[in-house]
């Protein structure tokens, strides 16, 4: 007898990035037998060991009984690092009362998309983009009118036209950067002009995911919209402890939000998750305000990685890959290897052992893509690349590929 669901339940899309991966681990045992042992440059998570420091403080905390509730906004010592840290990287100061600490990135994500959609409303989110964002958005009933981020821009976007997708019925505009699964990186220059238009619609609040703020090459700085005061006071900012300190399963992340809706995003929190573990949140006190040299190894060696890919991707039939400007991915066209992305994806695993991620997966201007996350070490990039370029170099098709 089926179950009775909510018909919202059927509106909730997943993060193909996890079913990538169960199903690549399903498959190692088969690819070992083959002589292929699966390399995994689907997932987007660092290959770190989370910094010392920040384990032994983690560790301190549960020996000195750190075990039980935080305040649902967090302690209030990390809310305080966290200011000083965007003081001091965003140049930008903010109350504590206006942090709120939660288990990772994404409920900072759903509270705002929680608070803003329902049925009749429009939300813009980038495409492709990180897949929750449109999930969550038809989950709430609201209508997702996608920033298209496109290939010859370096996956950023024309700010005149996102200006022009916003309508009366407009709640929430969504921007990521640097970005994921693209790698892409807004420049000052198109935030001004979008800051400038925003302006005049004060009825837009933005939801500016900043997740991978420090990982950003080529001597570029990284542009805030926090740091816009003449928006400031409905920006919601994301950000956290995952990626840049490679604590993924720490589940630690945070909220800057304006005055006006941080008592909404906390009730959401209690709503929810209660709070955030106690012990992760003394070890993310270590991380903001301990030694920095982990992540400075961190990014370089990222750095180090994306050149290494791109130039890799560049030499396979059928393959176009523009450098990426920040996070760890890159994300090459693939329209001249003769298939889709989902058969790509599928090609590059089955017959080489290699997970990926396609660009559907990201929404629908992804067609024509596949993610790969760099967070792998360079031999494993480098036998990645080879197997790829064997495997599709047999390709009848691909006898007169151009990339």
């Amino acid at each position: 007898m089926p179950f009775p669901l909510a018909q919202r339940m059927s509106l909730l899309g997943t993060e193909s990035a996890f079913e990538v991966l169960a199903r690549a681990r399903a498959m190692a045992p088969e690819l070992e037998k083959k002589g292929r042992p699966l390399i995994n440059l689907g997932i987007g998570a660092p290959d770190f060991q989370t910094p010392a420091n920040i384990v032994a403080a983690g560790q301190k905390a549960l020996a000195d009984g750190y075990h039980f509730y935080t305040p649902a906004k967090g302690l209030p010592e990390l809310r305080e690092a966290v200011c000083e840290d965007i003081a001091k990287r965003r140049r930008v100061d903010v109350h504590p009362d206006q942090v709120l600490i939660v288990p990772g990135g994404k409920p900072t994500m759903y509270y705002a998309i929680s608070m803003f959609g329902e049925p009749g409303t429009e939300i813009l989110y980038p495409n492709p983009g990180f897949p929750i964002y449109e999930s969550l958005i038809k989950y709430t009933g609201a209508v997702p009118v996608p920033i298209p981020l496109l290939e010859e821009t370096g996956f950023s976007f024309d700010p005149e036209f996102v200006l022009s997708k916003i309508t009366p019925r407009t709640r929430l505009l969504i921007l990521n950067t640097p970005a994921n699964p693209t790698g892409g990186v807004v420049g000052k220059r198109e935030l001004d002009v979008l800051v400038k238009g925003l302006e005049k619609h004060p009825h837009v609040t933005v939801l500016a995911d900043e997740i991978y703020a420090r990982l950003i090459y080529d001597g570029l700085e990284h542009v805030s919209l926090l740091a816009y005061e003449s928006i400031r006071d409905r920006v919601i900012l994301l950000d956290g402890w995952s990626k840049t300190f490679s604590m993924t399963g720490w589940r630690l992340g945070y909220g800057v939000w304006p005055k006006e809706l941080v008592a909404h995003a906390e009730r959401l929190q209690i709503n929810s998750v209660s709070c955030t573990s106690a012990h992760s949140q003394i070890a993310a006190i270590e991380a903001l305000r301990g030694p920095q040299d982990a992540v400075d190894k961190m990014v370089k060696a990222f750095d180090e990685r994306r050149k290494l890919i791109v130039d890799g991707l560049n030499q396979i039939p059928g393959f176009r890959c523009v450098m990426p400007r920040g996070a760890f991915y890159a994300m090459p066209n693939i329209q001249g290897t003769g298939m889709s992305a989902k058969q790509l994806q599928e090609f590059l695993l089955v017959e080489c052992g290699v997970a990926t991620v396609s660009g559907v997966a990201f929404g629908a201007f992804g067609e024509g893509f596949v993610r790969f996350s760099y967070a792998s070490s360079n031999d494993n990039i480098r036998e990645a690349l080879r197997r790829m370029r064997e495997a599709l170099s047999k390709r009848p098709a691909l006898s007169n590929a151009r990339r």
